[in-house]
């Protein structure tokens, strides 16, 4: 008997012990930082153009945000000055095509992508998408993402702030940088994590692994 309540006490103190570490992880604010590559997301009209009328991508593996996935096809970005090979295609097939760059892949290609929240694509920037069977030119379509977050309503909750909030973070790497106008965006589909590009993940010297804080923008 006595054995019994002393194994009950030492598991309700470290109950305990565990949900005041996520509070007080949530009282701060903290939360996963990632950076996000160059990437192309398709239209089924544009997957069939490129890899034949049907074709359906094929997954390599799940993204961090749930029902995404990196493709095995890859494709050719043609700009002006320039040509990026085997840029990562993501799945599944949206309603319209987007294409996410850097700004430094943008000077690459010789183009100029304005810098915009997913989905807004209305008069971006143009670029020609090769597989290896086909080429098309997406006329509009290419931005530079602007920096968000995701995450569930319930994660929105526990960190005090609303869908469409605008914020700060601060990146906690190497070197530690604070990123201004950050988006957020909840939806119960989502995973918390907050999203960079590699421009962006190199000036604050950015490891796989690393956390970021958001900061309530004045």
């Amino acid at each position: 008997m006595i054995e019994s309540e002393l194994k009950e006490k030492i598991e309700q103190i470290i109950k305990e012990s565990l949900t005041e570490k996520r509070k007080s992880i949530n009282k701060e604010k903290i939360i996963p930082l990632e950076a996000s590559g160059r990437h192309v997301h398709l239209s089924q009209a544009d997957v069939d153009a490129l890899f034949g009328e049907g074709y359906k991508l094929t997954p390599k593996r799940e993204l961090s945000q749930p029902g995404q996935f990196l493709a095995e096809e890859k494709v050719k970005l043609i700009g002006k000055k320039g040509v990026i090979e085997k840029a990562a295609v993501l799945g599944p097939a949206r309603s319209h095509s987007q294409v996410e760059l850097s700004k430094t892949d943008s000077i690459k290609l010789g183009i100029n992508p304005p810098l915009r929240f997913s989905g807004n694509i209305d008069n971006s920037a143009s670029v020609f998408i090769a597989s290896s069977e086909n080429v098309i030119k997406l006329e509009e379509g290419v931005i530079i993402a602007k920096r968000h977050i995701h995450m569930t309503p319930k994660d929105a909750a526990n960190l005090d702030v609303v869908d469409g909030e605008i914020v700060s973070i601060e990146a906690l790497t190497e070197r530690p940088v604070i990123f201004k106008n950050v988006l957020i965006r909840v939806n119960k589909d989502y995973s918390l994590s907050m999203h960079i590009d590699y421009d962006e993940a190199n000036a604050c010297l950015f490891s796989k692994g690393d956390k970021a804080k958001i900061i309530k923008q004045k």
